[in-house]
């Protein structure tokens, strides 16, 4: 996919660390790997442990110079600080470089291990109020190939507002946004609230990364946090809905215009 899980200095491909915990050449620290669960989806094991995740993304060189959209990669991590999972988005520089923000995507997802864990995928769609229907939807697989739940927009004329869906699209959790999308100075804040709304369970949130790298670079820090105890499918569908929202509201550069609300 272009990416190394773990690099050991060894160009191409996946390289699983000699020894559990070990420090690798760049000093990446890796989450322990925990032991499988029955009914857990591999690679999922991780996320019984965290209550909240941590998702930096990477600086691009050549984007910052160049202005020349390049395939985003996230690292995620826990609240200590170690690597949970790698992320990388999979699409070709035509539909980066002609969509931009709006474009389709696959966002794969690997664990220590290198193996692809989850996989987030988003079709081309409309994100604008007027047409409410055809709006934004992701879908989350993990493991590959099978689905596990979706994030889908839901209509309203100031607001941004998903639902998160389990694989037979029965709504779990709900998402409310801010009414203008503004990250001057503050953090952003996306409330997961029950499927009534009568309760808040979680937080996505934007974090404020500094005004030099908010105006010039489109690389944003989230912070994830839900129930220690929510299902761990849900967990990796809250991660899909972090990125879409990245891209729909934050994936922009320094010379064009943050995006207000459900525009």
């Amino acid at each position: 996919y272009g990416f190394q899980a773990q690099p050991m200095g060894v160009p191409g491909g996946f390289v699983v660390p000699p020894v559990q915990n070990q420090p690798p050449m760049d000093g990446t620290i890796w989450m322990p790997i925990p032991p499988s669960i029955p009914n857990c989806p591999p690679g999922l094991e991780y996320l019984t442990q965290i209550d909240q995740v941590l998702i930096h993304q990477q600086l691009e060189l050549l984007e910052i110079l160049t202005g020349f959209e390049e395939n985003n990669k996230y690292e995620l991590k826990n609240a200590l600080g170690q690597r949970v999972y790698f992320a990388a988005e999979d699409t070709d520089c035509l539909t980066r470089n002609c969509c931009g923000p709006s474009r389709p995507f696959t966002i794969r997802i690997i664990d220590n291990l290198g193996r692809e864990v989850i996989t987030l995928q988003r079709p081309l769609r409309c994100s604008s109020c007027c047409c409410p229907c055809c709006l934004q939807e992701l879908e989350v697989q993990a493991p590959p190939g099978t689905t596990v739940g979706y994030v889908v927009q839901n209509w309203h004329a100031c607001l941004p507002k998903f639902s998160i869906q389990d694989e037979k699209r029965m709504d779990i959790l709900k998402i409310t946004g801010p009414c203008v999308v503004c990250s001057c100075c503050e953090d952003v804040n996306f409330e997961v609230k029950s499927v009534d709304e009568t309760c808040t369970v979680g937080r996505i949130s934007k974090q404020w990364t500094g005004f030099v790298r908010e105006m010039f670079t489109d690389t944003d820090n989230f912070g994830i946090s839900f129930p220690m105890d929510l299902d761990v499918k849900m967990k990796a569908v809250m991660i899909g809905a972090c990125f879409l929202i990245d891209f729909m509201f934050f994936e922009h550069s320094g010379n064009k215009h943050q995006r207000a609300g459900v525009w």
